[in-house]
Order: C-alpha cells, then structure tokens, then sequence
C-alpha cells in the first residue's frame, strides 16, 4: 500500500490537473460560441451562391470549365485532409485521419493537401514529406481557403490530379462530431428530389455579360467558400470535443481524487492502530519488566 505522503502528492498533482482542465472547458465553451455564430454567418452565403450555380447550370446548354469536366484518367486523386491544429480533444483528429488513411487504402494513388498541424504531421508518418500543408490557426482563414483552393485548382486543370477530394469533420451536434469525405471537383450541382423548380423567378434573373460567363467566374469561388465552410465547421467542431473531453477529465479527475482520499484515510488510520498498537505492546512490556 502506498504510504500517506505518497498519496497526498498524486492528491495535490490530480487537484492541479482538474484545475487544468476546467479552465480548459471553460475556454472551449467560450470559444464554440463564437465559432458557431461564425459558421451561422457564412451559411446564408453558401446557401445563396449553391442556389444560383444551380440557375445558371439550368440556364446553359453546356459548361465549358474544367471543373464541370471529368479530371485526367489515371491520375491520383487529390485528398484535402483537414484537422485542427491542436490536440487535447479526444479522439477528434485521430478519426479524421483514419479516414483519410482508409480513403488512401482503398483509392491506393493519393495525391496528399493537408490543412492543420495534426494532418501534416500524420501525412508525414506515412513517409510523404512534400504535401503542401496549410494551418487552421490562421490570421485570415478566408486567405487560407483561397490558397489551398488556388493550389488543388491548379494541379486539377493540370492534369497533376484526377478529382479534388475533401475529409473534414462534421459537427453534427455537440456531443457527436464524426470525419465526413465529399469529392469537390469535378462538380455537380442537382436540386434535391421533390423540390419545387420556380421557373418563373429562374426566368426573371438576367446573367450579364452570359450565363456562361459568371457561371465561370462563380465555380471558383465556391470552391473557395466549400474549403472556407469547412474550414469554420472543423474549428467549431474541434471545440465542441474538446469541451467534452475537458469535461470527462474534469469528472474523471474528481472522482479519482474521491478515491485516493479514502485511500489516504484508510492509510492515515492504519498508521494511526499500528502506533497505537506499538505503544499499548512497549507499555504492557515496561509494566511487566
């Protein structure tokens, strides 16, 4: 059994920890809230500009951009990994790569983006050393989008990669938030089954200089906003895991504090009877010398 001394220091050393942590939750609650309100703000964008892509796919008897064109054949697929720049939130990043690994398994020829520390250093364990790489923790994350954006379009119209693929985390509650794979180019934009088609405003909307023509000045920028939306959500996302993961530490250091207390009581007593025990032996042994 571990001596009271003992118990007392991993007492004062979990104390500290707790102490940690909750501040850590506290930070996180904080800054979910502002990291919501900011993916809250961009959506109506994102809602709006999906909304006329969609018009104007609907108002054009072809689109000539290579973003609407199936990529070179026999090219590697090109994988945005997405991850957050810090840990300490569970198993957030670790699900994020793993399905990136399992994307990379089964595609077998990957060509590697990573946006965030925890995505260039797990790139770099699978012994690819030159992926571009991009952090989240960023003075400007719209300025990170357009760069990643500007980089995969490139290597996209080039022919480096055959299709523009991106893993990121969804936050789809506080409690849950699990890693999602969308392919991103070649694009395809279709109303959703059983939406009503209000040909009558589509109708009204008048495209100058042509449709063809801001359809093609449009399709970038979306790419950019779709990096930039996900971008928002894996930050939000990241938070709300680590608040709960702060909060299970939190509980888990309290209640191994409840159980090292008892522990260091019981030891406490014990020492306690055996002194006792010791005194009671040395009198009943002077009282009988």
């Amino acid at each position: 059994m571990a001596s009271v001394k003992d118990l007392r220091e991993r007492i004062r050393s979990l104390k500290n920890t707790q102490q940690i942590t909750k501040a850590m939750k506290q930070v996180a609650a904080a800054k979910i809230r502002r990291a919501e309100a900011a993916q809250k703000e961009a959506r109506p964008y994102a809602d709006t500009l999906a909304e006329m892509l969609r018009d104007l796919l609907g108002a054009v008897a072809t689109v000539d951009h290579p973003f609407m064109k199936p990529g070179r054949e026999g090219a590697p697929a090109g994988v945005v990994l997405m991850t957050y720049d810090k840990g300490l939130a569970g198993a957030f990043n670790s699900n994020v790569i793993r399905e990136g690994e399992r994307y990379a398994r089964e595609r077998k020829d990957v060509s590697w983006y990573t946006v965030g520390t925890k995505a260039r250093n797990a790139v770099r364990r699978l012994g690819v050393t030159d992926a571009p790489a991009w952090p989240v923790i960023a003075p400007s994350k719209l300025a990170t989008a357009q760069a990643v954006a500007k980089r995969v379009t490139e290597d996209f119209t080039s022919g480096k990669v055959g299709e523009i693929v991106l893993i990121s985390s969804k936050l789809v509650s506080m409690m849950q938030q699990k890693p999602e794979v969308r392919k991103l180019v070649p694009l395809s934009f279709e109303a959703p089954s059983g939406a009503p088609r209000d040909d009558k405003a589509r109708g009204a909307v008048e495209f100058a200089p042509s449709p063809e023509f801001v359809l093609s000045q449009l399709l970038p920028k979306y790419l950019e906003f779709t990096i930039f939306s996900a971008i928002l959500e894996t930050e939000a996302a990241f938070f709300a895991a680590q608040l709960l993961a702060m909060n299970n530490a939190t509980d888990n250091a309290g209640k191994l504090i409840d159980e090292l207390t008892i522990q260091m009581n019981n030891a406490r007593q014990a020492a306690i009877t055996k002194e006792l025990l010791e005194i009671v032996g040395g009198a009943e042994a002077l009282a009988n010398g």
